[in-house]
């Protein structure tokens, strides 16, 4: 069994990535676990691309291990694609789920339902001790509402409503949201990944 190293410290993402990398043998740890000193990766990138692989990367010379890391947040249109990169941290380095979300809806709470579209958007980037990396994109449209519905989730889940559907994140089922998410389809394009690296090495 191989060992991962999570760059980071979200156990519900963990949770969701290894639900496919145990599929490969591959058992994630928390960088804690891993005697990764408890630094804070300055997520200075202007793509989610970038900020993933950041985090991956600088973990990854701290243990010597493979490592893996999620960077993702919301696009929406009508804000130019903010908050982006930015989505965690959208009210401020102090805020928390429920100031970003109420930023949010202050800012978009005059633009009609039909124009409040917007995406989640999943960067899953895993980094060898090589410097081997696979990065894995997934995306998931929808439209934002102005109430908050639901309990499941975090983040920006309450005012997400995925194309072709009536219900926010929030009110998803876990293992239903895991199956159409942004970090779904990215986990999908991993597998995909890992499937032609492993298909290269059995061809040598």
């Amino acid at each position: 069994m191989s060992i991962i190293v999570a760059a980071s410290k979200n156990q519900h993402k963990i949770k969701e990535i290894e639900a496919i990398t145990k599929e490969f043998g591959m058992e994630i740890i928390p960088r804690d676990k891993a005697g990764v000193p408890d630094v804070e990766i300055e997520e200075d990138g202007s793509t989610f691309e970038e900020n993933s692989r950041k985090k991956a990367y600088e973990i990854m010379k701290l243990c010597g291990e493979i490592t893996i890391a999620d960077d993702s947040g919301l696009e929406v249109d009508c804000l130019d694609g903010a908050p982006g990169v930015f989505s965690a941290r959208f009210a401020g380095e102090d805020g928390n789920d429920q100031a970003n979300n109420d930023k949010l809806k202050s800012l978009i709470k005059d633009v009609p339902y039909e124009k409040r579209t917007g995406r989640f958007v999943s960067v899953i980037t895993m980094v060898y001790p090589d410097g081997e990396t696979l990065t894995a994109r997934g995306e998931v449209e929808g439209h934002i509402v102005l109430e908050e519905r639901g309990s499941n989730g975090f983040g920006y889940d309450p005012l997400f409503v995925p194309l072709g559907y009536s219900i926010t994140f929030g009110e998803f089922p876990p293992e239903e949201k895991n199956k159409i998410s942004h970090r779904a389809n990215a986990l999908r394009e991993l597998r995909r990944l890992l499937e032609q690296k492993t298909g290269e090495k059995e061809n040598r």
